[in-house]
């Protein structure tokens, strides 16, 4: 069983910077993401990383300002995050495949982390 710890998250103003990174207990080979989900509504994915030669997915709210990455011993992810905005206040979970599926996908993660709160005042 996987198991992944996100760290970094916390309270900016609007315009900030946050770094969040997700520890994991072994190498997934999959796409390694981080969500994220607002008092509210569902959980969207915002950033993804996939396979060895490390092919990045971001939904349309964040590039441009986020960028996802990982060490080189794919055992730690990383969320890049500038230019915060209000709108990116949430609960933002890494989460990790167990087999190929749509980055996208909230069904094909099987590895969850508990998440850490990144607040955005304007």
């Amino acid at each position: 069983q996987v198991q992944l710890q996100e760290s970094g998250g916390g309270s900016v103003q609007a315009g900030g910077s946050l770094k969040l990174s997700c520890s994991a207990s072994e190498y997934t080979r999959f796409c390694r993401s981080w969500f994220r989900q607002a008092a509210g509504k569902q959980r969207e994915a915002v950033a993804s990383i996939c396979y060895d030669n490390s092919i990045t997915f971001y939904a349309d709210s964040v590039k441009g300002r986020f960028t996802i990455s990982q060490d080189n011993a794919k055992r730690t992810l990383y969320l890049q995050m500038n230019s915060l905005k209000p709108d990116d206040t949430a609960m933002y979970y890494c989460a990790a495949q167990s087999y190929d599926s749509s980055w996208s996908r909230l069904q094909g993660y099987r590895y969850w982390g508990q998440g850490t709160q990144v607040t955005v005042s304007s």
